[in-house]
């Protein structure tokens, strides 16, 4: 039977369980600050400093994370593609691991001054350089290893993994809240979650170990195929049309989980008057469903192809946003069920990465994804929440538009997708060599 049509072995599920493991474990630590933002502000910035000041300063912060990750993510592409994708996969995993035991163990502002919030802010950098790689670097890893027709369900799992990394950051702020007083959490509870943090990713690294080099990178290096220019000119100049499909399938992909996700439950609270209890179970259940979203589209992806997958994922997320933003109000005790099929309907986005190692050859492939998806995501990841902001000014259901906007430019890439050879020619894509 040929790689192309096998079905998934042992070592496969081994490949993908460590690297989705590894995927949740990255995605808490970057997550995990925002759950704790308002304490590591009080802890890192002088007590008689205006409150909105404490609280651009701790969102800078923050922000610089994303900021950090098209760098970062660009480096160690450049390295994945020309020495070998599993160093860059265990490095990105330590670079972030580090930085989050650090961050539960830094001084605070009342002993060390200035240099406290400084230390912060050099660990927030290191943790968005370590994320811009491992995202990328992961969907390479898992696409390059599995066999060509299952590399949705591969790429669909891993984002799962990484969803599940937004739901670990939920469940341990939640108990940590709950089991310590607030003095407890302000003086040292705080600290719990990095510290976890960093000593789950030092288990991840070391469990990384046992991963095998992809068999497409080992087979370029035998033909020497390897990159002969810089990987990154080469995807500027040659591959223009895969990094403008890959930037607009991240925005899909950032704005579904920045709006529908991240954003939903503080509107809900302040549109229609939700208590943050039964908004953040609700958005439990959105993540929960989330993750099943991802791994239906991965499938769907590999069964019918990227262009049927998202023409029918775009008009369901188009439908389920829109029913979920006008009707949550007057009917509340659908809530649940309203959040959890539109958090389902957002994993159409399981299936972006399926077409992204499609689009680039596997010389520049690491390089090709990261710079695409790491730029595109500090862009539209950090500008999705201003201009939702802004057009609330215009009008209360600006999420709604937002994600019915987005939702259209999915369906436009679907039908484009239909129209590329590409597409019809099956994943041979990613392996051109293989039989």
């Amino acid at each position: 039977m040929s790689h192309y049509a096998r079905p998934l072995n042992r070592q496969d599920y081994k490949t993908l369980s460590l690297a989705a493991l590894g995927g949740a474990l990255e995605f808490y630590d970057f997550i995990i600050f925002v759950f704790f933002a308002a304490v590591v502000g009080e802890r890192f910035f002088p007590a008689d400093i205006p409150d909105w000041l404490r609280q651009l300063q701790t969102f800078g912060i923050f922000a610089a994370g994303y900021l950090a990750r098209p760098l970062g993510g660009i480096v160690m592409a450049h390295f994945g593609d020309l020495v070998g994708r599993k160093k860059m996969f265990t490095l990105s995993i330590l670079l972030m691991a580090v930085p989050t035991l650090a961050i539960g163990l830094l001084p605070t502002y009342e002993s060390m001054g200035i240099v406290a919030p400084l230390l912060l802010l050099l660990m927030r950098l290191l943790q968005g350089a370590a994320i811009g790689g491992e995202v990328p670097g992961a969907w390479v890893f898992v696409a390059e290893h599995v066999p060509a027709r299952r590399i949705g369900i591969a790429c669909g799992t891993l984002t799962a993994g990484l969803t599940i990394g937004i739901l670990l950051g939920s469940v341990v702020a939640t108990l940590v809240n709950t089991s310590l007083t607030a003095q407890a959490v302000h003086e040292w509870g705080w600290r719990i979650p990095f510290l976890l943090g960093g000593a789950f990713g030092l288990v991840a690294m070391y469990l990384r170990r046992w991963l095998q080099e992809t068999p497409i990178f080992l087979e370029m290096q035998q033909r020497k195929a390897l990159a002969q220019e810089l990987p990154v000119k080469a995807v500027v100049v040659h591959h223009r049309k895969a990094v403008v499909i890959s930037m607009l399938l991240t925005w899909l992909l950032s704005a579904g989980i920045v709006v529908v996700i991240l954003m939903s439950p503080v509107w809900l609270q302040k549109q229609y008057g939700f208590a943050p209890a039964v908004t953040l179970q609700a958005n439990s259940v959105a993540t929960i469903m989330l993750c099943f979203g991802c791994l239906i589209a991965g499938v769907a992806a590999d069964r019918f192809g990227a262009s049927r997958t998202f023409i029918i994922g775009s008009l369901l997320l188009a439908a389920s946003s829109w029913a979920f933003y006008h009707l949550s109000g007057s009917h509340p005790e659908q809530l649940f069920l309203l959040y959890g099929v539109v958090g389902l309907c957002v994993g159409v986005v399981g299936a972006v990465p399926y077409v992204m190692v499609r689009a680039f050859p596997a010389e520049v492939r690491f390089t090709g994804i990261s710079f695409s998806y790491n730029v595109s995501y500090a862009i539209f990841g950090g500008l999705t929440p201003v201009a939702v902001a802004l057009l609330m000014g215009v009008s209360p259901m600006a999420p709604a538009w937002y994600v019915l906007a987005l939702s259209l430019m999915g369906l436009g890439i679907g039908f484009w997708l239909r129209r590329e050879p590409a597409e019809e020619r099956g994943a041979a894509l990613v392996n051109p060599a293989q039989p």
